[in-house]
């Protein structure tokens, strides 16, 4: 099929799971097919999947059987991403609702069946971005062995893209605001063999281009001086620190580097150099042979470093993985009650650090109509900033911010 055929593409997962969608439906549009939000008139039906923890896993097997039960009879459910590319066709014995799977490189059109891989999803063509914002992932895959992680099992080792092929992208874009992602961001181009912090020349080419640049994902060991003075330097100071814990023995144990001390003099160094720094980070609840006093030391730095957002996560025992073989396991009743505990903490942070917004004169990229973010907020993770519906979409307007609820603002021009 090709000409006058339809698919209908559904994204699960992480934001790089976003820009490789994009890509694929660019391919998919280049070989005559048309997209379509109507799932039964999909000839086409193409799941790109996340298979990170269990919980993703089960969303994505949980959407795979909802599509089938609204989808056409003569349309075929094409299955990628990483649960196809973690479990090949053994997801399709388990799943017989699926007619394909396509792990990455694969095509995933209806007239191109080959399982051997025929290209590289870094370096696929992207079409200009429908968001005045976008996802820019640099490199795919990871070096690292963190113990709770499989993700290199899967994804491989780090591969960044050439810096040319990336401007050129940014240029295809045509947006105000690029966030740049990868599984290592700061690591960027070192497996290329051109140097340390290859990451710092690709921001500088890539603010002569665009208003916006935000980066996701930094290993906290990655953040020299020199990066931490070129990302206060940008418009956004927005640093999206993967910390994961903070106990010294339980950081051995996910064999991940720092700790409380070294964390918060980092944080403190950056706040030096930014005052207006706005910080994230995710942290991993229930790990094996998490104590109460690892959980006591969470908290302390929970409310001493007062960060602007984060996110608790419970521990995901992956097969394969280092701390699959631990022992220490840790009751999930447990885990949940720890998980609310730091949430709880986090919300009142975030909330109180929004009110002392409020009075402020701020500068609002327009996403949609009524709805924008400042440097602040990153795009589907953040709160959002509610404005006048005068705004132009994918315009920066300067406002007041007039009140806020919970992790959103509400703006006004005057």
């Amino acid at each position: 099929m090709g000409n006058g055929s339809k698919f209908h593409l559904v994204t699960l997962g992480c934001p790089k799971n976003e820009v490789d969608s994009e890509k694929l439906a660019g391919s998919l549009l280049s070989d005559g097919m048309e997209a379509t939000d109507d799932l039964a008139s999909a000839d086409l039906i193409v799941v790109n999947t996340c298979a990170f923890i269990e919980e993703a896993r089960e969303e994505s097997i949980e959407t795979i059987l909802s599509l089938d039960e609204l989808r056409n009879e003569d349309s075929e459910i094409v299955v990628t991403g990483c649960l196809a590319e973690r479990y090949g066709s053994e997801l399709q014995d388990v799943l017989p609702e699926v007619n394909r799977v396509a792990g990455f490189g694969v095509s995933v059109s209806l007239t191109k069946k080959a399982n051997v891989p025929e290209f590289d999803l870094l370096n696929l063509p992207r079409p200009a971005s429908i968001r005045p914002w976008a996802y820019l992932k640099v490199a795919e895959g990871c070096d690292r062995a963190c113990g709770f992680c499989s993700i290199p099992s899967f994804r491989g080792p780090q591969r960044s893209r050439d810096i040319n092929s990336i401007l050129e992208e940014v240029e295809s874009l045509q947006v105000k605001e690029v966030v740049l992602v990868a599984q290592d961001l700061a690591a960027y181009g070192r497996d290329q063999g051109v140097g340390e912090k290859s990451i710092i020349p690709l921001i500088e080419e890539i603010t002569q281009r665009v208003d916006w640049v935000r980066l996701l994902y930094l290993y906290p060991s990655e953040l020299n001086q020199q990066l931490i003075d070129v990302m206060c330097s940008l418009t956004v100071p927005y640093f999206d620190l993967s910390l994961q814990h903070v106990s010294s023995p339980l950081m051995r144990r996910m064999k991940r580097w720092g700790d409380a001390e070294r964390f918060r003099d980092l944080i403190s160094e950056i706040r030096r150099n930014s005052p207006n720094a706005v910080f994230r980070s995710n942290f991993i609840v229930g790990y094996p042979g998490e104590t109460e006093e690892d959980q006591d030391q969470l908290i302390d730095f929970i409310k001493e470093m007062q960060l602007d957002w984060c996110g608790f996560f419970s521990f995901s025992d992956e097969q394969g993985t280092y701390a699959s073989g631990l022992e220490g396991k840790i009751d999930r009743s447990l885990i949940i009650e720890r998980l609310k505990e730091l949430s709880c903490l986090q919300d009142e942070i975030t909330s109180s650090k929004r009110d002392a917004l409020i009075g402020e004169r701020i500068s609002v990229l327009v996403d949609s109509h009524g709805v924008g973010r400042t440097y602040r907020e990153a795009p589907e993770i953040d709160g959002v900033v509610s404005v006048p519906d005068s705004c132009q979409v994918g315009e920066f307007t300067d406002l007041i911010v007039k009140g806020s609820l919970g992790p959103d603002l509400e703006a006004d021009l005057t």
